[in-house]
């Protein structure tokens, strides 16, 4: 089974969503085990559908059975009401829109909405990134208490791209308070040069946070517009906290 999972999360990583796929030695050097026990394990997974090879190229890449599976798991309401008000934040600001999960010390993105832009920020849905230098991983972070935060970031490398990075975890906090108090994260050239984005955190019917949207894009062209995109942010997860029942539904803290 482990062996099974290494190979699907190697074939979803970025790698395999550039290529088009995967050949089996490309797959064996990712998940650093055998050719052959790579190979067998792909035809098991061809079999069920969660894998497909391409008759031209012989690469392996996702099927289209995992893709149906994936869209019943998460939380359906979350799921249901997300797409709309993504779109509707995309159609005000005019650049890309996510909605994402905290898993672990990374970020998983699960939807998003982008405009017809020759130039934006890259897609990520379905790929992770660390919380600590991104916006939607900060907005995920608020509830966090310091003591929490050690614990979830004790074997995360502050090593972010971004020239404006947090470099440790007294900075990280300081910038997750000021996010709070705000009521929305905004960094600026944390993840990688170039890109700067807001999001604000989305609570259910508990007040806890459940997923953040945010939006990113080139600083050359959003960098100007960052507190109104930031409150344009809070206001749309406001609206999604409400439909899950969030008894506070203001992106705020529950502490």
């Amino acid at each position: 089974m482990r062996r099974g999972l290494a190979i699907l999360l190697a074939l979803g990583a970025e790698e395999g969503a550039k290529n088009g796929g995967l050949g089996v030695s490309q797959v064996a050097r990712l998940v650093g085990r055998e050719k052959s026990q790579d190979s067998r394990s792909l035809k098991v997974l061809e079999e069920f559908g969660v894998v497909e090879r391409d008759a031209e190229t012989r690469g392996y890449r996702l099927g289209w059975r995992l893709f149906a599976l994936a869209g019943q798991a998460g939380d359906p309401s979350l799921l249901d009401a997300g797409p709309p008000l993504l779109r509707r934040l995309v159609d005000e600001l005019g650049e890309t829109a996510h909605l994402s999960v905290l898993q672990g010390a990374e970020v998983l993105t699960v939807l998003s909405e982008s405009p017809n832009r020759a130039v934006q920020a890259a897609g990520w849905t379905g790929r992770t990134v660390p919380a600590y230098c991104t916006s939607s991983g900060q907005a995920l972070l608020f509830d966090f208490e310091r003591s929490e935060l050690e614990a979830l970031l004790a074997e995360v490398e502050f090593d972010c791209a971004g020239p404006r990075a947090p470099r440790d975890l007294d900075d990280l906090f300081g910038r997750i308070s000021a996010a709070r108090d705000r009521g929305f994260a905004l960094v600026d050239e944390e993840f990688e040069p170039g890109l700067v984005a807001v999001a604000a955190p989305v609570r259910d019917f508990s007040g806890g946070v459940v997923a953040a949207i945010n939006v990113s894009a080139p600083k050359f062209r959003f960098g100007s517009r960052l507190e109104a995109a930031g409150e344009a942010v809070q206001a749309v997860a406001s609206q999604l906290s409400a439909r899950l029942g969030s008894p506070a539904a203001n992106g705020g803290t529950k502490r």
